[in-house]
């Protein structure tokens, strides 16, 4: 049995810990819950003993001849934190010891994930922004928070994230997440986008977004900052993850390019319409006797190609000293530059990643758009009915720029994104 320790601090959104509390026991795995002294004001003792079904204190003084400061953090197989407030994080960060949670996080050698809940200006003051910044080298998880209603009246980044997804993120460091992420941004669409005709109707697709979103969990669990454009998707956030929500493919084209600016990889796992309507009616059009008229379309802004060609000119373009700078992406050059700089020049992530999905001849038409693309991977799956659109499951096989494949069998869609992102770090190390 697995040995979770769920760390509570003292906020607000303590209340919300017994929902992520009741997930890791319904999964079959012993949670000892360990709450700061002052998080008892928002949630008692008993309440914590009772749905975890193990002891509950802040003290290293109770039991002392079990060693509870150094057994609790030597045994687990996981420490989360959440909430986790200002002060844990600083008290964390400084390698503080003055009650029985910070012992806890001292004495662990397990995988520990903090997920932040304070006010807007608490989260980025820049003592915070440090402290945060030095768990993460440690090679701590501290998971982004969401965006929304705090206290009071109040709205803005610092609110827990859903316990369902921290959950998520949670599970994927049980099963064995590796952290070759860290340090990295990455940024990734996920759904379909639609293409307005009239107020009511657009032309869409059936992606749901599934894909993308376990690709956004996986990559914040090996502790990657990640962006993800979601078009038309109704999926709760990903924990840890910055949403950028977009309809149509030119407004996710737009907020792609944004993002990919200062991105180590860009995985594009939306399905994109190739095509939008020539004009969009202002009204509802009214059915008729009458034939409609005919929807005349054209193409939409093809987003992966233009990512690789941005690329390809910028490799170009950009030259130091008596040659070119070929090390496209941040922390590259000749000298030129800061570690951890973009070189100048406009959107240029050292990895692309496409998808396609096609119902026939599925390995010839990716190498065909591999090729036209630029990018560095190539995600081809087949898809159809009860195949890849909107089910929990997925296969597919990985091209590479280099012309060798990797075959991905049909299994979770957390499977596949993990695949993926083995291929990114291997070519970001």
């Amino acid at each position: 049995m697995t040995s979770v320790v769920l760390g509570v601090s003292a906020g607000i959104a303590v209340y919300k810990s017994c929902e992520l509390l009741r997930l890791f026991t319904e999964s079959g795995h012993d949670v000892r819950v360990v709450p700061t002294r002052d998080a008892l004001r928002f949630v008692g003792e008993p309440t914590w003993a009772a749905l975890s079904g193990n002891p509950v204190t802040t003290e290293v003084w109770q039991s002392v001849h079990e060693v509870p400061h150094v057994r609790i953090g030597q045994s687990a197989d996981l420490v989360v934190v959440a909430p986790a407030t200002a002060d844990v994080l600083a008290r964390a960060a400084h390698g503080m010891a003055d009650d029985l949670l910070t012992n806890t996080l001292l004495t662990a050698r397990c995988p520990v994930v903090f997920a932040p809940a304070m006010h807007t200006e608490m989260w980025e003051h820049p003592a915070t922004r440090a402290n945060v910044a030095t768990l993460r080298e440690r090679g701590a998880i501290v998971i982004e928070p969401a965006v929304g209603r705090l206290t009071g009246a109040d709205t803005g980044p610092g609110r827990l994230p859903d316990p369902a997804e921290i959950f998520e993120v949670c599970r994927r460091v049980l099963a064995g997440g590796r952290e070759d992420l860290a340090g990295r941004h990455v940024v990734v669409s996920a759904g379909g986008t639609r293409e307005a005709i009239d107020p009511v109707r657009f032309i869409g697709n059936r992606s749901s977004g599934l894909q993308g979103y376990a690709l956004a969990r996986t990559a914040v669990a090996r502790g990657a900052e990640v962006t993800l454009v979601a078009a038309n998707v109704t999926l709760p956030d990903p924990a840890g993850a910055k949403v950028v929500r977009v309809e149509s493919a030119r407004q996710l084209r737009d907020a792609v390019l944004a993002a990919a600016e200062h991105a180590d990889a860009v995985v594009m796992a939306a399905a994109v319409a190739d095509f939008r309507p020539v004009r969009q009616s202002d009204t509802k059009i009214k059915k008729s006797s009458a034939e409609p008229d005919p929807i005349h379309l054209v193409k939409n802004p093809d987003i992966l190609a233009e990512l690789g060609e941005i690329r390809r000119a910028r490799r170009e373009t950009y030259v130091v000293g008596d040659g070119p700078y070929e090390a496209p992406g941040r922390g590259a050059g000749n000298g030129a530059g800061a570690p951890g700089e973009a070189a100048p020049g406009g959107p240029c992530p050292r990895v692309i990643v496409g998808f396609a999905a096609e119902t026939d001849d599925v390995l010839a038409n990716g190498r065909a758009k591999l090729r036209r693309k630029g990018c560095d991977l190539l995600v081809v799956n087949q898809v159809g009915e009860n195949l890849a659109f909107g089910t929990p499951d997925n296969a597919a096989v990985v091209l590479t720029a280099e012309g060798d494949s990797v075959d991905i069998p049909r299994g979770p869609k957390e499977d596949l994104a993990d695949v993926v992102w083995d291929l990114v770090a291997q070519r970001l190390a």
